[in-house]
């Protein structure tokens, strides 16, 4: 993991030893399964297809999907009540690379095993999932693939400084 502020970004509190794990990830018969490397990065897409930046702004904005703005602060002022229980947003593209945000998104608690975000692409090893919910995961790969895409373009702090100012 890289040092200084990128590491606290995410409360990363504790690395896996393990230099390469390898975890199931069904959102159906096609999910491909994913391969943590080094404890902190998975390194290859969940997908063929590139993530579309478009879209994954939209699955952060939608409340029934990624509903990434109820916990994090990010550049999109047109929509309310961006959360602070998460770290805000801006310039997270300047701060790890896709491999490193798509473990955040796959299964965070592998980097911190206390984090309140969800693992949006995980099946197993999970508590208090919601009858008809179990073995599905939250987002498809191609929904990772794009909200990691979008955050990559997240490039410019001042967002940040701006909301911790007021």
């Amino acid at each position: 993991m890289r040092a200084g502020p990128a590491a606290a970004l995410f409360g990363a509190a504790a690395l896996v030893a393990a230099a390469a794990t390898t975890g199931p990830a069904t959102a159906g018969d096609s999910a491909p399964e994913y391969t943590v490397v080094d404890g902190y990065t998975i390194p290859e897409p969940l997908t063929e297809t590139p993530g579309d930046p478009v879209m994954g702004r939209k699955w952060v904005i939608n409340r029934k999907l990624g509903n990434c703005l109820s916990c994090h602060q990010m550049p999109i002022p047109e929509e309310q009540f961006h959360g602070e229980t998460g770290p805000a947003l801006y310039g997270v593209g300047d701060l790890y690379d896709a491999g490193e945000l798509r473990l955040r998104m796959v299964d965070p608690k592998v980097l911190n095993p206390y984090s309140m975000m969800p693992a949006f692409y995980k099946t197993e090893g999970l508590h208090r999932v919601r009858t008809g919910f179990e073995g599905k995961t939250i987002l498809n790969a191609q929904q990772v693939e794009d909200i990691i895409a979008y955050l990559m373009t997240l490039k410019d702090t001042s967002g940040a400084r701006a909301a911790a100012d007021n």
